[in-house]
């Protein structure tokens, strides 16, 4: 065949038919089109997981606690005097609420020196380069042509096969006719404009590496038809009918999300499935949606044992319902997150996976029967209360209460100064400035 393969999609033959053999039967909901191209990204991604996984995620929890602690140490004085004024719109001067913002948001010249934000992530999404060490490309058109994108469209900019820093012209809504294919080794980066996705189909990252998702709104997503769309320079496939996710994760490593609001998705806001790990999601805003995040879609997919993912400085506002997020199978650190709205339950899982919750604030709703943060789903308390389910240093408000299981010995804290400072009653002004920002190019952010 004719064609040249970019680093990204490095053929490694030897071992693929290893790797084909490891995948479970896909749901047909789930299946994506198994060309050769697309064989070939799926080993690709296997690869670079098994590069991603860390077999000791309890070191990426404690590098948490640590910046987290060397953050607030400088930040108590501070501290009281925001929480008095938490119900006003903040217009002084820059303020720096997490460790993450503290990198990069109160830089003058932060339009001039873009990419420092890709060494700004915590997590197990931390090693996320993006399009670091590319070029810059400048988004100037709204338009969607799904076979034969033109340049200056957001499309054309995320199938390139080099690393880009993908920027925008101006504020700006972009309604895609079909799922956005996303290629390795990409920034999208709206700071400076009010972008929106919206009113059409969302983003798509499968057998990915490398991606940085970071202040833009996303919201009122649609399932897509399918058919014939680009997913490179390179290729045309044919996709199934998309589900409608806002952001949607398939097999995808290194990847960070950082400082989006999102609402009103066809299926989930966040959905990671099918060996998707190395991931952080932090600093967002999630409102007005059911089902918010799946990390995991089915038990048979053994490949998300290895799926890493940290939830961290979010707050899941009004309109929410479950999912915050519902985990099968892998590790998942939650921590400092504000719950301020759900209707039926928090965080949920099966199949085993390990939740650990740090620091977080969860205002149970007026109901009742909807006051346990947490959800145990297809097993009998026999079988879940061998889960690793561990709750340190949350707030519990309006009576809250999170079920705790597995060894009741595990715990996670090195350091007993790192959250003195009542870190659940400090989450609502950690999470200040969750959501997209309002950036100005020579201001501080």
């Amino acid at each position: 065949m004719a064609m040249t393969l970019n680093k990204c999609l490095f053929n490694v033959l030897f071992f693929f038919l290893a790797f084909a053999m490891l995948l479970p039967a896909l749901d047909a909901k789930n299946e994506p089109q198994m060309d050769k191209y697309w064989k070939l990204r799926a080993h690709k991604s296997f690869i670079e997981a098994q590069k991603a996984y860390n077999p000791d995620p309890k070191m990426v929890t404690d590098s948490i606690r640590e910046s987290i602690g060397r953050f607030l140490r400088g930040y108590m004085n501070f501290e009281l005097s925001m929480r008095r004024n938490l119900m006003k719109r903040y217009e002084g001067p820059c303020l720096a609420t997490n460790p993450i913002d503290q990198c990069w948001r109160c830089d003058p010249n932060w339009g001039k020196n873009r990419k420092k934000l890709a060494d700004c992530a915590i997590g197990f999404g931390r090693n996320a380069a993006g399009g670091k060490h590319g070029r810059f490309y400048i988004v100037n058109d709204t338009s969607d042509d799904i076979l034969n994108p033109k340049p200056g469209t957001l499309r054309h900019a995320v199938i390139q096969p080099k690393p880009l820093w993908i920027t925008f012209a101006r504020s700006m809504i972009i309604t895609l006719k079909e799922e956005l294919m996303v290629n390795c080794n990409k920034t999208i980066d709206g700071r400076g404009y009010n972008v929106h996705i919206a009113y059409g189909a969302g983003i798509t990252l499968q057998y990915v590496q490398n991606i940085i998702i970071h202040n833009i709104h996303i919201h009122d997503i649609l399932p897509g038809a399918g058919g014939m769309i680009r997913d490179s320079t390179e290729h045309v496939g044919l996709r199934t009918q998309s589900d409608g996710d806002g952001i949607s994760l398939f097999g995808a490593t290194n990847v960070w999300i950082d400082h989006v609001s999102m609402y009103r998705c066809g299926d989930g806001l966040i959905d990671a499935i099918m060996g998707s790990t190395a991931i952080t999601i932090s600093n967002s805003h999630f409102t007005n949606h059911n089902e918010v995040m799946l990390f995991g879609a089915n038990e048979k997919h053994e490949q998300d044992k290895f799926m890493q993912i940290t939830v961290a400085f979010n707050h899941f506002g009004k309109g929410l319902v479950q999912r915050m997020p519902r985990c099968r199978l892998g590790f998942f650190h939650v921590a400092n997150n504000d719950y301020t709205h759900w209707l039926m339950y928090a965080i949920g899982g099966s199949s085993n996976p390990t939740i650990i919750s740090q620091g977080n604030r969860f205002i149970a709703p007026p109901n009742v029967s909807a006051k346990e943060v947490t959800k145990r789903e297809h097993a009998d308390e026999s079988e879940w209360k061998n889960w690793t389910w561990r709750s340190e240093g949350d707030l519990m408000m309006n009576e809250a209460f999170f079920v705790q299981s597995g060894n009741p010995n595990y715990d996670p804290k090195t350091n007993e100064t790192l959250f003195a400072a009542k870190p659940g009653h400090m989450v609502t002004s950690i999470t200040r400035f969750a959501g997209t920002l309002r950036c100005k190019k020579g201001f501080e952010c």
